[in-house]
């Protein structure tokens, strides 16, 4: 499925999609990236183990993280994995560029992940992550949801590899993306 623009207007189709695919494939596991926690709700009693991706604190200003404490109890209460970690495509790398110029081969990936768009890029990204953290099943196919901003507009079939053998990741099916970049 291709939404003709890019952003949160495509959340709920999305969501349904993600859905869809996933009770067909017999997927239990969904990752979202959400920084908010308003994505993920978009998941919540639908029968799936779900894992929220959220970005690093520190990624808006020094110390601030994203989604308020209140969300995240709200959000685990309700059986969500709450992750907020350092993004596997960018950490280290970034601030490599920032201070001193340059591309690195972190920033090299993603940019090259960005070709398909900015959603497919998020969904490797934190499928790679949740793997990582042990939140989802090694060798298994899961269902991850991302955007090009707020909200979701790209969800994917991927069969995750931890970071240390990334390149061992298997997307196996872009359910949907905006077909604008």
């Amino acid at each position: 499925m291709l939404w003709e623009k890019k952003g949160r207007q495509n959340t709920a189709s999305t969501a349904r999609a993600a859905l869809e695919k996933a009770q067909q494939l017999g997927i239990r596991h969904l990752v979202v990236a959400s920084n908010s926690g308003e994505t993920a709700e978009k998941f919540l009693d639908e029968g799936f183990e779900v894992v929220c991706v959220s970005q690093h604190t520190g990624a808006g200003a020094p110390g601030e993280n994203k989604m308020a404490p209140e969300k995240r109890r709200e959000l685990q209460e309700k059986g969500v994995q709450v992750l907020t970690t350092t993004h596997l495509l960018a950490g280290v790398d970034r601030t490599l560029r920032l201070q001193f110029g340059g591309v690195y081969p972190a920033e090299i990936i993603a940019a090259a992940l960005r070709i398909l768009g900015q959603g497919v890029k998020v969904c490797v990204e934190i499928a790679t992550m949740a793997l990582d953290a042990g939140l989802v099943p090694y060798g298994e196919e899961i269902i991850s949801i991302g955007g090009s901003g707020r909200g979701a507009d790209t969800a994917c079939v991927i069969v995750p590899a931890h970071s240390n053998d990334f390149f061992k990741t298997v997307v196996k099916e872009i359910i949907c993306m905006p077909r604008e970049k």
